[in-house]
This record gives C-alpha cells, sequence and structure tokens, in this order.
C-alpha cells in the first residue's frame, strides 16, 4: 500500500510540474522531432483502433504528456491503458486530435521535443485483420500460418497453421467484400486443394484441368458470391546475389479464368486466356459488371527476360447472369508506356478509386524496391501517386476497408526484410492520410523479435469462426472435388 501511494504522489507532484505549454517547468524546447518508434506523429488514426504505445529511441529519463494525461515510460516503452487510452479517444473525438509532448531528462536538464498530433476519426476501421505470416526468403515455408488479429484489441489467433497439415504452403487467402464466413484459400504440395469456406460449410475443390495451364491461383470474389476471379499460372522464383531486389517471381505463361461457385465450372473469354500475353492478378468491380486484370505481352525467354515484361491494367465486360464476357477489351491504364508495371489492382467499394501497385517491371512487385501505390479516378481516368503512403523502399499488397475509408497495405520501409501491414485513411477525394503501423503492446520488441512477414493483408468485419480441426479434416480427408471446364 505504501508503494502504491509513494508512486500515486509521484505522479501527482509531475503532473504539478507540467506548465500550461505541456512541458515540464523549466524544460528547453527544442526544433527536434520525438524519436519514436512506431512513427505515430501526425497520423490519422479510427476511433476503435487498439492503443498506440510507442517507443522513445532517445537517451535519457522521458515523460509524455498525452492531452491532459501524464505518462511515464517503462522501459522506454509509452503504454496506454484501457482506461486512459478510452479517455484520449473521447479527447480527440471533442477537438479532432490529441496533442503529445515527449520531455526528457539529460544531464540534469529537462528538453522538450517538438509536440506532435494524433487525429481521431470518426470513421471506425474494420475491426479484424487476416493475414499470412512466412519467413521472407519464401523458402522456408514449412512454417506458416493463416491468422486474424483483432484491431480494436492486441488479440491474435491462428486461422490455420500448416504443422497441421504436413508443413504443405497454404497462400492466397481472400473474402466475399469482407465477410468472415465466406472464404477462399489453397493448399499447395501435401493435401493440396482450394479450399472454399460458405458459412461454416468447407469444400476441397481440384482445380486443374485438361484446358487450363494450372491450378487456380490469385483469387477474388464477384460481389454477387456466385463467382471468384482466378489466374491460372506457370510461376518461378529466381534469387539474386547481388540485385537490390532480392528476389524474382516471374511468370512464362498465365491466364485469367472466372469459377462458378454453383456448377463447379470455370469459363473464359478469348481476350482473358492468350498465347502471346500474360493476364494475370484479376479483381471485379464493386457492381460485378467489369473484370478488371493486369496483361503484359509476353516476352521470351524467361527468366533472361523478366525485366522486358510490363504489365497495364485492362478490364471486359462481365454478364453475371449467364457467365458471358464482352467482346472487347479496354485500356485503363498503359503503364508499359510509362515504362511502368502494375499489380494488385484492387477497387473502393464505392467503385470510384482503384488502387494498384506500380513498379518497373513485372507483376509480382512484393520485392521491387521502386514499388508504390498509385490510385485510379475511374469517373475520370485520372491518375496519382499517393505521396503520402509511399516510402523509399516496397509498398505492395493492398486491401480496401468494407467503406472505402481505410487502406491496408504491405510495405519494408523499416528494414528493406520484413514486410509490416500499415494503413492509411482515405477521404472521399481519394487523398490519403500519414500511415501508421499495425499497434502492438511493446512494438519495438515485438518487430524486433519477429521473424516472418506480414503476407496479403485483408479487412474482415468480423471474426473468421471455421473450426481448424473441420478445416484439417477437409484438407486431410476430402478427395476433393473436380472442377470442369465450361
Amino acid at each position: 500500500m505504501k508503494r502504491i501511494l509513494t508512486t500515486a504522489i509521484s505522479f501527482a507532484a509531475l503532473a504539478l510540474s507540467f506548465s500550461c505549454s505541456g512541458v515540464p517547468e523549466g524544460a528547453s524546447q527544442i526544433a527536434e522531432e520525438a524519436p519514436i518508434f512506431p512513427d505515430y506523429k501526425e497520423v490519422t488514426v479510427p476511433e476503435n483502433i487498439a492503443p498506440l504505445n510507442f517507443s522513445y529511441l532517445g537517451e535519457g529519463k522521458a515523460v509524455l504528456l498525452a492531452g491532459d494525461n501524464v505518462i511515464k515510460s517503462c522501459h522506454g516503452v509509452f503504454k496506454f491503458g484501457g482506461r486512459k487510452w478510452r479517455k484520449l479517444i473521447s479527447e480527440g473525438k471533442e477537438s479532432g486530435k490529441v496533442q503529445f509532448s515527449l520531455s526528457v531528462k539529460k544531464d540534469g536538464k529537462w528538453l522538450s521535443y517538438k509536440p506532435f498530433n494524433i487525429y481521431f476519426s470518426q470513421d471506425k476501421i474494420d475491426p479484424w485483420l487476416s493475414y499470412r505470416l512466412i519467413p521472407p526468403g519464401y523458402q522456408g515455408w514449412q512454417e506458416m500460418g493463416i491468422y486474424q488479429r483483432n484491431l480494436e484489441s492486441y488479440s491474435e489467433e491462428a486461422i490455420l497453421t500448416n504443422d497441421l497439415t504436413g508443413g504443405n504452403c497454404m497462400n492466397c487467402h481472400t473474402f466475399l467484400k469482407g465477410d468472415p464466413s465466406k472464404m477462399v484459400f489453397h493448399a499447395r504440395s501435401a493435401f493440396g486443394g482450394t479450399i472454399v469456406v460458405d458459412e461454416g460449410e468447407i469444400e476441397k475443390l481440384n482445380t486443374k484441368t485438361d484446358s487450363t495451364i494450372s491450378a487456380l491461383v490469385y483469387p477474388y470474389w464477384h460481389p454477387s458470391g456466385d463467382y471468384v476471379a482466378f489466374s491460372v499460372n506457370k510461376t518461378f522464383q529466381a534469387f539474386h546475389n547481388h540485385d537490390p531486389n532480392r528476389i524474382e517471381v516471374y511468370d512464362e505463361a498465365s491466364d485469367v479464368v472466372v469459377y462458378n461457385v454453383n456448377t463447379k465450372e470455370i469459363a473464359w473469354s478469348p481476350l482473358t486466356r492468350t498465347e502471346d500475353r500474360f493476364e494475370t492478378f484479376p479483381t471485379f468491380s464493386p457492381d460485378g459488371k467489369w473484370l478488371y486484370f493486369c496483361s503484359a505481352e509476353a516476352v521470351s525467354p524467361m527468366p533472361d527476360k523478366y525485366r522486358k515484361a510490363r504489365y497495364g491494367l485492362y478490364r471486359i465486360a462481365f454478364n453475371a447472369e449467364d457467365m458471358s464476357f464482352g467482346d472487347t477489351l479496354e485500356c485503363v491504364y498503359d503503364a508499359p508506356a510509362d515504362s511502368a508495371s502494375v499489380s494488385f489492382p484492387r477497387i473502393s467499394p464505392d467503385g470510384r478509386f482503384l488502387c494498384f501497385t506500380r513498379h518497373g517491371y513485372g507483376n509480382f512487385s512484393i520485392w521491387h524496391k521502386d514499388a508504390d501505390l498509385w490510385l485510379v479516378d475511374l469517373t475520370d481516368g485520372s491518375l496519382k501517386p499517393m505521396e503520402k503512403v509511399n516510402s523509399d523502399d516496397v509498398e505492395s499488397f493492398h486491401t480496401w476497408s468494407s467503406d472505402g475509408k481505410w487502406l491496408v497495405f504491405s510495405s519494408r520501409r523499416d528494414d528493406g526484410l520484413y514486410t509490416k501491414p500499415y494503413f492509411t485513411h482515405i477521404d472521399a477525394d481519394g487523398n490519403a492520410g500519414k500511415p501508421f503501423l499495425l499497434p502492438q503492446k511493446n512494438p519495438l520488441a515485438y518487430y524486433k523479435r519477429l521473424m516472418q512477414s506480414y503476407n496479403l493483408p485483408a479487412f474482415t468485419t468480423g471474426k473468421v469462426k471455421i473450426s481448424r480441426r473441420k478445416l484439417v479434416d477437409v484438407l486431410r480427408k476430402s478427395p476433393g472435388t473436380d472442377v470442369q471446364a465450361r
């Protein structure tokens, strides 16, 4: 009891020693920005996000004034308890922001860094995020899993880990408009097949047919839930000894097809399946009337000429009533004309903005240091880089929230090796705010210790509740349903 009382008195004294400007009495104001990790200075966050704990990276005894709250660091970490964080959110909702002032005591003198703000948006974020955790080299995939994280807390749990399925590869999880009960993912090698989860029912598909060059690969749901667009790819990897882009993933052939969930058939257009072009990364428009994809002039031999492959952005009309395609192909962005290439097109739920990754060549941009996120306004065709989002390292795969107000994307900006998920707020005109890193209880210690990359981050509107045991039973025991070409 004595220790608790002493602590309370010391905090009270500390609070009283702060001036109206938010710095300790007698502290010298310096123009330097506070050295913290993660960099949460001037970010916009949703009101339902988990506490944004951060570490002070400098030397000396540090103290933080957050709004009207005085917070001491614990081993250099500033932690916001649930009650204190809720108070900050309440303050932020009233004024739109909370000011933070970090002061440090060095050589007996207090110095106060330049104050910064955290802006609180009333646009709530989807409460769950799903992702794959995998070693960054994509060779040690014997230990991986698909996980989900509650963004309103620090709670994380596995949807499925491959120690239950013979150490096989699992990839390309995707959801129908963020619905956690409608999910697709692939299992490769042992117990391989495509898994379709629909309202608690689990089906395993054998998706290689005599009419396609491979099993189904990169998926995207049609908004009706009746179809899933896939690419089929002959994909290979190359590993560089000296190139700054350490790993190259390339196709020797690829096409785009559409799978009918109800009839178990796949169909395609002659314009999405050609021998003289590589087609990949399909995505449907939110109204379901258009199928977008990336397409490049085929080059060979590979991998000798992989830098010659440049993908543009195209679309073709799609009729959901009879699973038919339009007879013309429209070019949305001729990236090769700009000596560039595009990948991972994703359209905002209102159908206005299309976000894609732009880079110098190829289609698999996750190791390309020049990869940036760009935005197309589909109402007028105008393009712009997402300048506040992009960094000097890789920005890659991305997903819109269910209301289109938030975007999560993969970035290697912290160390150039491990991919981490960042979030940015998108306003009505497509302008992005400064992105923030996925919060953790002790982010510096957590991210230093983590030896895996976050892969394919995807929002969900709720928790994925499918039984791991049921998934494992289907993967291990089901022979799978054969998919047929239409």
